[in-house]
C-alpha cells in the first residue's frame, strides 16, 4: 500500500470518527416519550437512555393501590428506555450506513446496551 493511499484511508477514518462523535452528541440531546395506563404515567428519556422526567396524573395515585402505580411507572420507564435505544440505533445507522463495509465494526451499539 502506498503512503498516499494510506494517508487517504487515515483521512477517511478521521472523518468517520468525527461524524460519529457529532451524531452521538446530537442523539444525546434528542428525547423520546412513553406512557403507560392510557397516558396516566409518562416517562421522557434522552437519546443516551437516561430518564429525564416522569409525569404522573393525580388520578392514578391511589394510596390503596400503590402496586398499580409502581407497575405503571416501571412500564413507562422501560418503554422510554427502549425507544431511546431504538432512536440511538436508528440515528447511528445513518452515519455508519455509507461505511458499512465488510470488516467494519458494528456502530449501532456505540452507547452500549441501554
Amino acid at each position: 500500500m502506498s503512503k498516499k493511499m494510506f494517508g487517504e484511508i487515515m483521512r477517511q477514518a478521521q472523518k468517520i470518527q468525527e461524524e460519529i462523535q457529532k451524531k452521538q452528541e446530537e442523539v444525546k440531546k434528542m428525547t423520546v416519550e412513553a406512557s403507560a395506563g392510557g397516558g396516566m404515567v409518562v416517562a421522557k428519556a434522552n437519546g443516551a437512555g437516561e430518564i429525564i422526567s416522569i409525569k404522573i396524573d393525580k388520578e392514578v395515585v391511589n394510596p390503596e393501590d400503590i402496586e398499580m402505580l409502581e407497575d405503571l411507572v416501571v412500564a413507562a420507564i422501560n418503554e422510554a428506555i427502549k425507544r431511546a435505544h431504538e432512536l440511538a440505533q436508528s440515528e447511528m445507522a445513518k452515519v455508519s450506513m455509507p461505511f458499512n463495509l465488510p470488516g467494519m465494526p458494528d456502530l449501532s451499539n456505540l452507547f452500549g446496551k441501554l
